[in-house]
């Protein structure tokens, strides 16, 4: 049975994100999936709710466990969900898990301020797309940059998205994982407010900061994120029997 990775996007984007990510991967004779979480992609006109968003992540992991050991990979929201999944009160069928762009918890000030520079930026006359489009041109390499745009972004359900996260007990569910754990940062990632905290919640996990990159780390160094790829998928290899 071979190594098994699931994909799961950030806010507003959705599973074309992990092109870059996904392209590798079949190069390397690995199979992965890419979800769509609620209200994102190709589930736009869906409501975003935690336990859907929960449901869909169990419902592609249970799917990808029956072929092999799954490598859970998560960006900012998408990270955080994951790290409550496999952190929650029953544990699922995940070998290892990459949480990329995420160790700040999802509530208080830090959540409040997020919220309202994203209804901010939303405020603008296009809702902020020509200013999304400047930053990507100046930070992107052309091979990823479309990618993030590429399943249209989930303009109407951000603040309800920002605003159900607060739900998550991160800081209780973090301390639970016992697979192999990576956290993935941007030297300049503006979500690595609690970084410290998620080092002492889990002492075993590894922390990678890749050096000027920003809160798109998949994306502005995909060469650097898909060996960290390699090595989970490496790590979770190497525990397997017989191997």
């Amino acid at each position: 049975m071979s190594t098994q990775i699931v994909f799961v996007h950030g806010i507003r984007t959705s599973a074309t994100m992990w092109r870059g990510q996904t392209t590798y991967l079949d190069e390397q004779g690995y199979a992965s999936t890419a979800v769509d979480l609620p209200g994102h992609g190709s589930r736009m006109d869906e409501d975003f709710t935690l336990h859907e968003a929960l449901h869909t992540i169990d419902a592609a992991v249970r799917a990808a466990a029956e072929k092999g050991p799954v490598v859970l990979v998560g960006h900012s929201m998408g990270g955080l969900l994951c790290l409550a999944y496999v952190g929650g009160a029953q544990r699922p069928p995940v070998a290892a898990l990459v949480a990329a762009s995420c160790t700040s918890l999802p509530h208080g000030a830090g959540l409040r301020a997020y919220r309202l520079f994203a209804r901010a930026v939303d405020s603008l006359p296009d809702r902020g797309m020509w200013l999304t489009g400047r930053v990507l041109e100046a930070t992107i390499p052309t091979e990823t940059r479309y990618d993030f745009a590429a399943g249209g972004y989930a303009l109407d359900m951000q603040d309800t998205a920002l605003r159900s996260l607060a739900a998550l007990d991160i800081a209780a569910a973090v301390p639970r994982i016992a697979v192999p754990l990576w956290f993935v940062n941007g030297q300049y990632d503006q979500l690595r407010l609690n970084e410290s905290l998620f080092r002492r919640l889990a002492p075993h996990a590894e922390l990678l900061i890749v050096p000027r990159t920003t809160h798109l780390v998949t994306a502005m160094r995909p060469r650097v994120f898909n060996a960290v790829l390699q090595l989970a998928i490496a790590t979770v290899e190497e525990e397997q029997p017989g191997s």
